[in-house]
């Protein structure tokens, strides 16, 4: 092929040269083939790629084919249920109720009905009138030792910092949470001038990396937390263990988005890669962590305060639940970050194999609380997919008091799935710190579409709920939601989840399908006692 290439455009050239003759302006046409000459011959000098030194100039076709593949796929090829990791039918409901567009489908499903997986709510004949019921529930956050319990949305706001966000884009999820009366997680970034501009509530995430209240040498801070946890918007504080898009990793933010600004607001030096420890410092144990927790609460004045994880060793979460009882010091919430992954970038073994799947953890956390006495203490906050009022009420069902969303929200504001977020191009102004792009989200109209989305979704779910005869969505469980196990068998999620006995967790015989977690695990240490290893 190298050779043809030659030859082709020696030829040309030829016929180029004889042409001119009998018209000057031929000539001309001598620069651009000396130009794609040019080209050409580069591809079979380099050494990188083997398909453009075996095939100059056309070889560069698979590159040009593989930038506009997504592309492609999403806008021509793609049904409605195609598309990951978000698939059509999930980003048309979003954009159709943040705009305030008709939402309702004609002319049936879509889904198979009939396929392995399949999830519905069981309907009840005593269904209850909608409008008799509050369309807007809260959730009461805030256990014994608290203070300023904070009666939270059914709906909110996930974790994704500035930095990762573009002003303009936290500015908007921020006027969304105002309008909406939502809370809006902060990411462990730290709280920024956007984040405070509206007046929406804040969960402050506090993560390895302490930004907003570290030191010098990168360690946690008490005074400085407690002076910015005193914000009158700050209503509670999380911790964070770890996050489903890559578990036992810190967070990343790569130096392009590490402008001038973010590094003050974090404490950190500007245009760096930014990378947060995979583990805490100040705290080691389960014991220590409690500490840390009492910590937090005291000098942030009695708010909320949690932490955010995404369930690994079973075993660990279960030294935590042994620490708070031996302790006597609680978490007020936990958020249960699905292993699925979200909007941080992340290795694809992260985001594909490492973490336990979010509707699995929910269930894991809520028997856990149950056996050891400490649910009607602690709320359960997932944290995943949650784009339509189905997922939200069926997260509630596994055992979540309430939801947070994060790439929900980001369709709401206009992301449109080029998954250019790790990249600093996001065309959409969203996950970039180039003003240029940052300039096209209005942050006005985007904060009325971060409301709309989450007061329809919400409506939605109070919807479902009164069709399954209940007053509010608080008061579903597994009972009430159906899963096709296969073509001819079905079953209720409390029989592929089967509750524990409240405190069964505390005393021997242990349930058998918890024992072996119950006996490795320690409030003296995260790795198990007897640390089971089967080549040992």
């Amino acid at each position: 092929m190298r050779t043809a290439f030659v030859i082709a455009h020696l030829l040309l050239a030829i016929a180029l040269l004889l042409l001119s003759r009998t018209w000057n302006w031929w000539a001309w046409l001598l620069i651009p083939l000396a130009i794609t000459f040019a080209i050409g011959l580069r591809d079979m000098l380099q050494t990188e790629h083997s398909i453009r030194r075996n095939f100059p100039l056309i070889g560069r076709g698979r590159w040009l084919m593989e930038t506009f593949r997504p592309f492609a796929r999403q806008y021509l090829i793609e049904s409605d249920l195609d598309g990951t990791p978000i698939n059509r039918m999930f980003r048309s409901i979003v954009y159709q109720r943040a705009k305030g567009d008709l939402d309702t489908l004609p002319y049936g499903t879509k889904v198979n009905t009939y396929e392995s997986g399949y999830e519905w709510i069981s309907h009840s004949i005593a269904a209850h009138n909608i409008h008799e019921l509050d369309a807007s529930p809260r959730i009461q956050i805030g256990g014994k030792d608290c203070l300023q319990p904070y009666a939270a949305s059914l709906l909110n706001i996930s974790a994704m910092s500035f930095g990762a966000l573009s002003n303009n884009a936290v500015r908007a999820l921020n006027k969304g949470a105002k309008i909406g009366n939502c809370y809006h997680n902060t990411g462990e970034g730290g709280i920024s001038d956007y984040h405070l501009e509206h007046g929406g509530d804040l969960v402050w995430q506090i993560g390895t990396g302490y930004f907003g209240c570290r030191d010098g040498e990168g360690n946690f801070c008490a005074d400085t937390f407690a002076e910015k946890a005193a914000q009158a918007n700050v209503k509670m504080i999380e911790i964070k263990l770890s996050q489903g898009a890559k578990p036992g990793h810190g967070g990343i933010l790569p130096a392009s988005k590490n402008t001038d600004e973010i590094a003050r607001i974090r404490h950190v030096q500007a245009h760096t890669d930014v990378i947060s420890p995979s583990a805490h410092t100040a705290f080691s144990t389960p014991i220590e962590m409690m500490h840390f927790i009492r910590v937090l609460r005291e000098r942030s004045g009695g708010k909320p305060v949690g932490f955010k994880l995404c369930i690994g060793r079973q075993s660990e979460f279960i030294g935590l639940c042994k620490a708070m009882v031996e302790t006597g010091i609680y978490a007020d919430f936990i958020t249960v970050d699905g292993g699925e992954g979200g909007t941080g970038a992340a290795p694809l073994e992260y985001s594909n194999s490492v973490g336990m799947p979010l509707r699995d953890a929910i269930a894991f956390v809520e028997d856990c609380l149950i056996g050891f006495n400490l649910r009607e203490d602690i709320r359960i906050i997932a944290s995943g997919k949650v784009f339509s009022a189905f997922h939200l009420v069926r997260n509630l069902a596994m055992g979540a008091d309430l939801c947070n969303s994060a790439r929900g929200m980001m369709l709401a504001l206009g992301c449109v799935h080029s998954l250019e977020c790790n990249t600093n191009r996001c065309p959409t102004g969203i996950t970039t710190q180039n003003p240029k792009l940052v300039k096209g989200l209005d942050v006005q109209d985007k904060g009325q579409r971060v409301a709309r989305f989450h007061k329809e979704t919400v409506h939605a779910a109070v919807d479902i709920a009164s069709s399954a005869g209940l007053t509010s969505p608080s008061l579903v469980n597994r009972s009430h939601v159906q899963r096709r196990i296969d073509q001819q068998r079905v079953a209720r999620l409390d029989e592929l989840y089967p509750y524990p006995t409240a405190g069964s967790f505390l005393q021997t015989p242990y349930p058998v399908s918890y024992r072996p977690y119950i006996q490795e695990a320690s409030s003296e240490h995260f790795m198990p006692d007897n640390y089971l290893c089967h080549r040992c």
